[in-house]
């Protein structure tokens, strides 16, 4: 099936093109190339959408490096389907939404953005393990540059911060990952990185807890899950907005995908020896990030901790081991990104036009940006969720799966959402209500239609996800029954 390797090639050829067509120093050029590649992944996505086989609905499998049993295998089912059109939803507005930080090198940025789309495209597709690793790697490296070079007077030390966390626990995922390999080669004399012949090897081995852990605290740093999540705060702050709209809408998606993914299948025994313990991080990742995005007058820090802290339900979807907790994973995946990312753009606005993301320096925005302002009003409500908005359901169902695990870690997870309300709600009574702040010198003018536009359709898809979920949870399926079973066997506490 070559539409698989097309959805990692066209980006990667697309960002080459944006950035040859960016030599001269044209900006529109690069961006117009960047729409089509984007555009082009989604049509090659829409055949799958409406395609009803249940399971793998296609795969990709050419020799890579036999002699080591390393293949080029890529695959196709509901849960990666679900996020390859995440990862076009979200690329769309970071290629269409002016970057006041991106004054020159317009082709260069589009490469690098588009290059981070082609290895998280091929982070959900690829079933062999080495090559997994090689998209893992691959959307770092364009990410660090982004931050880099287009990131604020800080973007030093965030950069050195993201690179380091992420470098160090995927290295370590890297020699589990060849653990599992040697582990599976003595037991079964073939040496393979395939995703099929690996999942179950460890099942009985005294080293799979060991393995386990290498690959899922590299997901947990990604996700990211406290006490993993230091290097999030300073990066989200100090990277241009479209990197940040990429870090927080797909990347942090491929750490809960992984655990989804490769913690449950390929450590059947061992993963739910860690729920407990997951969990437990996910309610205290819930609690304390709440707090701490109270006590922000940074507005892309208080975003920031507030994204960290309702990944904490992801988390405990996921860990619940529960049919109803997982898909509520799923769709707390696709909520977060679009809602998160819609803030991260309100945050971008507003600081390009008030040069400021200190919140005390805001106020009385309401009568200039009307629409705007009801946007804004509509994304926080989802954040504190909402019903009738993608965010509740995704919520509600973990709750759900939680509740039949603990009642205990139920019932404090849902406290959570009250402080959830607290900032959600003062930050837009800091920004948009009460006296016009002396330090808004110029008129603000109204907002692009383009602004709009891009936070109107992802207000739509999650008015949508919240009132009829079922085309997700029916595509998010194929991939979560077999992990409820093993943990229903294993018997989670």
């Amino acid at each position: 099936m070559l539409a698989l390797p097309a959805l990692v090639l066209i980006p990667f050829i697309g960002g080459l093109l944006a950035w040859l067509a960016g030599l001269n120093g044209g900006m529109r050029l690069p961006r117009f190339i960047s729409v089509l590649t984007v555009l082009l992944m989604g049509v090659l996505l829409i055949p799958f959408t409406f395609h009803g086989q249940q399971g793998w609905m296609a795969q990709f499998l050419i020799p890579w490096i036999p002699a080591v049993g390393i293949n080029c295998h890529l695959s196709l089912d509901g849960l990666s389907l679900i996020m390859l059109w995440l990862n076009v939803l979200i690329a769309l507005p970071c290629i269409l939404l002016p970057c006041a930080q991106v004054k020159d090198r317009g082709g260069l940025f589009q490469c690098l953005l588009l290059m981070t789309v082609a290895g998280m495209s091929g982070v959900f597709l690829a079933t062999d393990l080495m090559l997994f690793f090689f998209f893992w790697e691959m959307m770092l490296l364009p990410m660090f540059a982004l931050i880099i070079i287009w990131g604020d007077e800080n973007r030093g030390r965030a950069a050195l911060k993201f690179f380091m966390f992420t470098q160090g626990s995927g290295l370590l995922m890297m020699l589990s990952m060849i653990g599992l390999v040697l582990l599976h080669q003595h037991e079964a004399g073939v040496v393979t990185f395939d995703y099929a012949d690996l999942a179950g090897t460890a099942a009985s081995s005294r080293w799979s807890y060991v393995l386990m852990l290498g690959f899922f605290i590299a997901f947990a740093v990604k996700l990211p899950m406290v006490p993993f999540h230091a290097w999030l705060p300073d990066t989200y702050a100090s990277a241009p907005i479209p990197a940040t709209l990429l870090l927080s809408g797909v990347m942090a998606k491929t750490g809960g995908y992984g655990l989804i993914r490769f913690v449950w299948e390929l450590f059947p025994s061992a993963a739910p020896l860690i729920a407990p313990v997951a969990m437990t991080l996910g309610v205290v990742g819930l609690i304390y990030c709440a707090w701490i995005a109270f006590a922000q007058n940074d507005l892309k820090r208080l975003i920031a901790y507030s994204s960290v802290s309702h990944l904490g339900f992801i988390l405990l979807g996921i860990f619940s081991g529960t049919k109803i907790g997982l898909e509520g994973a799923v769709i707390q995946m696709v909520a977060h990104g679009l809602s998160t990312g819609a803030l991260f753009i309100m945050a971008g606005l507003l600081e390009d036009r008030l040069q400021t993301r200190d919140m005390g320096r805001m106020g009385g925005l309401w009568p200039a940006m009307p629409q705007f302002s009801g946007l804004a009003m509509l994304f926080a409500a989802a954040s504190l969720g909402l019903p009738g908005l993608g965010n509740f359901i995704g919520e509600f169902l973990t709750l759900l799966g939680t509740w039949s695990v603990s009642h205990t870690m139920a019932i404090i997870s849902a406290s959570a959402l009250v402080l959830s309300s607290v900032y959600s709600l003062t930050m837009m009574l800091r920004i948009f209500y009460g006296p016009k702040s002396s330090d808004q010198a110029r008129p603000l003018g109204p907002v692009s239609y383009r602004h709009v536009s891009l936070l109107g359709g992802a207000a739509v898809l999650l008015i949508a996800l919240g009132v009829y979920p079922q085309p997700v949870l029916d595509r998010s399926n194929p991939a979560l029954p077999e992990m409820a079973r093993i943990a229903q066997e294993q018997q989670v506490p």
